[in-house]
């Protein structure tokens, strides 16, 4: 048996360069590079091996250990789960800021490659720096941390190890179904360890992504079921994209005219002016999808994991809707005790369309009913786009002159606040790839890294970060690192003085506010009451080499988008825009609990319609 001696960090780097995926006969570089940000958990073991490197992978080095792991994850959500960036951090605090990265990447079924490093296998200069000591398991180590948001982990103690896990950990990265954050803990003694590895560990392997068929019988049934439904309605979700069905889903929506609502990770499965494009539902959709789904007996969920915000808390949909779940993962098929049809959802869509074609079935909606609701629903999200506040800059007004400014070809990117809920309403999506939102987690911090993570996978694109001033204030690190590769992004920063979405959260439930506005504490109350910070995020852009502009009327922000166009380098539009003005309800619900004893009498008033609309949902 031929062998060659490496050690491990070296070993690793060598079998990741080798990693190819295939679906439909195309085959691509799984692996592109590694981002990082050295320690001394990795820095002589990973960081050497990666100096030293003869391969092709592309090294960034990160400026925030979670920053770059977001950046990652929107590179791999960007190309379709096809093609990703390692992470590595050394151990202690590096490795754990990745993990909110880990739980977001998990939640949303994006494949992330993690590699913190870890305290020493020989355990002989213990407690090294930054090392984490539990007594009662000495085994234990910051990257334990890791388990709960992974959807693979292990421990490399001695550099043998690798081989094997390393082989389970691309299994599941390439895992339609399982994939998510994948975390191999290295040691910083183990990294550099020498070992003599099988030349065959090296040789290129080629992953094959296999369209999952669905099992014939479940599919007679599928076929069964919709042929014994009047007005079904389609939810797509992620999986049609991620499943490159959105062709597919326009063929088997127009041939049975059935209506078809979005999730956020879903929305521009069908262009925003398709007839029977109903537009997103749930918490943040459009009146139409609503209206719809109030009167559906069938809902088929496609690609979805049913999350609460596209449920409505269950209280979206008829009471006796019966659910036809088509997913490659089989607990998200299982859902609101659905029928589970398991497979590729271009595969199981084609084969629905067939089978209900020879059937000669068509859904049984009044003519003209779903373009009548796509009439009123466009004229409303016309009336939002050109709303006027006498107090100041509406949000609503600022996405329309955005919308209608930087074209289909843009791709925007958002996670958190006010914004998605305003994005998923109103953005008019002409191009599948052109919405890039993370709303499994809705992490705070997402959208600055997402973009440039995005700029990364399509250089030729115009990249927008979509940021309220909290989460750009929670981590903007990543524009920095845009900079330094030369990945422009321009960052759309809507100021409206703090959390503002969950004020309004707050204020709909009882509270008078509290906490969420980015104001001065007056001594007076003791709480922050007073006049609210004047940031300059123009000026900070600007500090960290970025061109910036402020727009506060519909025209300067026009002028400054067209500026932001003609820049060759990473650009932020400082947008001040009016709290409140964001859009909200839309015959939706959303439960968050609201609490049943409080000295004010809104709160249980809140307590009390919180019930009432509980008692209309589904309970499972």
């Amino acid at each position: 048996m031929t062998t060659i001696r490496l050690t491990m960090a070296q070993a690793l780097l060598r079998f990741l360069d080798q990693q190819y995926i295939s679906c439909d006969g195309v085959e691509t570089k799984f692996v592109a590079g590694v981002m990082g940000i050295f320690g001394h958990g990795n820095v002589t073991g990973l960081g050497e091996a990666l100096e030293r490197s003869s391969g092709s992978l592309n090294f960034i080095q990160g400026k925030n250990e979670q920053g770059m792991a977001h950046a990652a994850t929107a590179f791999a959500k960007q190309h379709n789960r096809k093609q990703i960036y390692a992470c590595t951090t050394s151990i202690g605090p590096g490795a754990l800021n990745m993990v909110t990265a880990a739980g977001t990447a998990t939640v949303n079924r994006i494949p992330l490659l993690l590699l913190p490093g870890d305290n020493f296998a020989s355990r002989q200069p213990d407690p090294v720096l930054q090392q984490l000591e539990a007594g009662h398991d000495y085994t234990i180590s910051a990257a334990d941390a890791f388990k709960p948001v992974s959807r693979f982990w292990d421990r490399i103690v001695r550099p043998e190890q690798l081989m094997t896990s390393a082989l389970n950990a691309i299994r599941v990265l390439t895992d339609p179904a399982e994939t998510g954050a994948v975390t191999l803990a290295l040691p910083q003694d183990v990294q550099a360890e020498a070992y003599d590895y099988p030349a065959s560990f090296f040789e290129k392997r080629v992953h094959y992504v296999e369209r999952q068929q669905p099992a014939p019988q479940t599919l007679e049934r599928a076929i069964t079921l919709v042929k014994s439904k009047r007005k079904p309605m389609i939810v797509a979700g992620g999986g049609v994209k991620y499943s490159e069905a959105t062709k597919a889903l326009a063929e088997f929506a127009e041939k049975f005219g059935i209506p078809v609502s979005e999730t956020q990770a879903g929305k521009g499965s069908l262009p925003w002016n398709h007839p029977l494009n109903v537009g997103g539902v749930g918490v943040t959709g459009a009146l139409a999808a609503n209206k719809v789904a109030k009167e559906a007996d069938l809902i088929i969920g496609i690609g979805t994991r049913y999350s609460d915000f596209t449920t409505s808390s269950k209280s979206a949909f008829h009471p006796e809707a019966q659910f036809l779940n088509i997913n490659i993962n089989r607990m998200d098929g299982a859902k609101l005790d659905g029928v589970a049809l398991t497979g590729d959802a271009k595969t199981v869509i084609l084969q629905l369309l067939e089978g209900l074609s020879a059937a000669g079935y068509n859904s049984s909606y009044a003519d003209g009913q779903i373009a009548a609701l796509g009439t009123e629903w466009k004229n409303e999200v016309d009336r939002l786009y050109e709303l006027e506040h006498p107090e100041g800059f509406a949000q609503t007004r600022a996405l329309g002159v955005i919308n209608e400014t930087i074209g289909d070809e843009a791709v925007i990117v958002c996670a958190a606040g006010s914004l998605p809920g305003d994005l998923h309403r109103l953005w008019r999506v002409g191009q599948p790839s052109g919405y890039h939102m993370e709303y499994g987690f809705s992490c705070m911090g997402y959208e600055v890294s997402g973009a440039f993570g995005v700029a990364l996978a399509e250089p030729e694109r115009e990249v927008y970060a979509f940021v309220g001033d909290g989460s750009y204030l929670m981590l903007h690190s990543e524009l920095v690192t845009s900079l330094q590769e030369g990945r422009k992004i321009t960052v759309l920063l809507f100021d409206n003085h703090g959390y503002q979405c969950i004020h309004n959260l707050q204020r709909g439930h009882g509270s008078d506010g509290f906490g969420n506005e980015f104001r001065y504490r007056e001594q007076s109350t003791g709480r922050y009451t007073g006049a609210p910070l004047p940031i300059d995020f123009a000026a900070h852009a600007r500090s960290l080499g970025a061109a910036a502009y402020k727009a506060t009327t519909p025209e300067e922000l026009e002028q400054a988008l067209q500026a932001a166009k003609e820049e060759t380098r990473t650009t932020l539009i400082e947008i001040p825009v009016l709290a409140g003005t964001n859009t909200d309800g839309y015959e939706s619900w959303w439960n968050v609990g609201v609490p049943a004893v409080s000295s004010s009498t809104k709160v249980t008033d809140a307590h009390q319609a919180m019930n009432e609309k509980l008692s209309q949902a589904r309970v499972y």
